[in-house]
């Protein structure tokens, strides 16, 4: 089942490579700019593209989410890695900004937590309604 999607995974890393390769060269870096996030992106829209069109069959849908599932925290560790490297190289600013930038995440999962959720139902402090005796 985990093969099912292999194929359609690495074409899209491919192609995000390539691209990333010349988003590179355009902005005068020699380095890939934005493969990994590219390919990502273009997973997600060909697999919605797939199930839309009712061409995705659930082995290769599985197998994509197994892959994703591995590939997508690898990739993760690896740019964060690559970010304190160049921010430590980079000097005290570039480590202010990182810090900055985690500290107002971190701030911000509370209120997107929120977003959706329906309003707390009202409890209310009234007491049942009382039955008088006869």
């Amino acid at each position: 089942m985990a093969i099912y999607g292999t194929a359609l995974l690495s074409i899209c890393l491919l192609v995000g490579v390539v691209l990333g390769q010349l988003l590179g060269v355009l902005v005068g870096v020699d380095a890939n700019v934005g493969g990994v996030g590219i390919a990502m992106l273009l997973l997600i829209l060909v697999c919605d593209r797939l199930q839309q069109s009712g061409r995705m069959q659930p082995p290769t849908q599985q197998g994509i989410t197994f892959w994703s599932s591995i590939y997508i925290p690898i990739v993760v560790a690896m740019a964060a890695s690559q970010d304190v490297l160049a921010a430590i190289r980079g000097g005290t600013v570039a480590v202010v900004a990182g810090i900055v930038v985690v500290v107002v995440s971190f701030a911000m999962v509370p209120l997107i937590s929120r977003i959706g959720r329906s309003p707390p139902e009202s409890t209310g402090t009234s007491s049942p309604p009382r039955r008088d005796k006869p």
